[in-house]
């Protein structure tokens, strides 16, 4: 296993809350804004900003199947991307995060 994909599942298994971003992003920044809204505990990881970064989000793909930042996990689960985040209704998502310990 590649050193950047055990990175990944690493801060996945050790956080109850992970968002893989892109400081540029807004789609990234969109998510961080809304867990902050909520009040929530979590974990960013700039990918551009990191010298292993493009490693990572290769990882990220072969764990999740997803290629795209924002790359979202919540209690080990993965979540999607902004569109999946922001479609939860608040109710949801806020249990979501209470069960992931984040709240």
């Amino acid at each position: 296993m590649s050193a950047a994909k055990t990175k990944a599942q690493t801060l996945i298994s050790e956080n109850g809350v992970v968002v893989f971003s892109k400081s540029y992003c807004p789609y990234c920044k969109a998510s961080k804004q809304l867990l902050n809204d909520l009040g929530a505990q979590y974990t960013a990881l700039e990918l551009d900003q990191l010298d292993d970064g493009t490693e990572i989000q290769n990882a990220l793909y072969e764990i999740s199947q997803q290629r795209t930042v924002p790359n979202i996990f919540i209690k080990q689960q993965h979540i999607g991307g902004n569109s999946d985040l922001q479609g939860k209704n608040k109710k949801e998502l806020q249990g979501l995060l209470e069960a992931a310990g984040a709240l």
